[in-house]
């Protein structure tokens, strides 16, 4: 378990850990399912910064702002390069090897660009929403943390790799369904239980927050499964640009998500 620890945050994370020992299809599996456990520095960041924001030291738009920078810093901006391949690549015709190619290149193009600056604008313009608040910093974090589920929903079992080098082809196919399933169902759980208490406390509707959640869960988990379907569809197969995309799209959907529950919820 220690090299999946290991796999997982030095794959996901800036953070300096150790090389795992042992790198096999199980381990591979683990840590993809560990890796909504890799968002813990960027989640303390980002409540720290929705404190600030709902004591009113610093603008609201502003802090937004520094929660992606941090969220990006944390993450050498991987899944970002991701998005911005897999737009480029999705963009460059319908021949997959050709689509594969001018992903494999380290150049960006005009599609990769708009992708990475329409994704940015929309969860800073959420997060300025969601971090002005407590349930609201409560929502974002559970989008943070529900969108590295995309990295297990890339590595499901019967998803194959679109090439035979790369990320992909290291993790394709070794997350069961049953495990999915019952990593996504105890995120929504534990999402649910504790939004619903923190919204207790702060006097607002504890279920309809809890239930908020949970759908803040889902529909995050939804935006991954559609961006991997149409990156199959179009590539053959996962690569790890595909992973990094999901990772961003899903992420930009919780948000969108979580900024309609709190902008519906009776109390904020």
């Amino acid at each position: 378990m220690r090299d999946a620890w290991r796999l997982a945050f030095g794959t996901f994370t800036a953070l300096p850990v150790g090389r795992p020992e042992h790198v096999t299809a199980v381990v591979l599996g683990r840590a993809m399912l560990l890796a909504p456990t890799t968002t813990a520095p960027a989640l303390l960041a980002w409540v720290v910064l929705g404190t600030v924001a709902s004591t009113g030291w610093a603008p609201a738009g502003v802090v937004a702002v520094l929660a992606i920078v941090v969220t990006a810093l944390l993450s050498r901006a991987l899944h970002l390069d991701g998005l911005a391949d897999l737009a480029d690549g999705l963009t460059s015709g319908h021949d997959p090897a050709r689509s594969l190619e001018v992903m494999r290149r380290g150049d960006t193009g005009p599609a990769g660009a708009a992708a990475v600056v329409l994704a940015l604008l929309l969860d800073a313009a959420c997060l300025a929403v969601l971090l002005a608040g407590a349930l609201g910093t409560a929502l974002a974090v559970v989008a943070l943390v529900a969108s590295r589920l995309a990295c297990a929903v890339c590595a499901r079992d019967g998803i194959p790799p679109a090439r035979a080098d790369g990320l992909g082809q290291g993790v394709a196919g070794t997350v069961s369904r049953a495990q999915l399933l019952g990593l996504v169902g105890a995120v929504a759980l534990l999402a649910g239980l504790g939004v619903a208490g923190l919204s207790g406390v702060l006097g607002a509707a504890s279920w309809s927050a809890g239930l908020g959640a949970v759908a803040v869960v889902l529909v995050t988990v939804a935006g991954a499964v559609v961006t991997r379907r149409h990156a199959v569809r179009r590539l053959g197969g996962v690569t790890g640009d595909v992973i990094g995309a999901a990772i961003e799209v899903a992420l930009a959907a919780g948000l969108v998500a979580a900024t309609v529950v709190v902008t519906v919820l009776p109390h904020r």
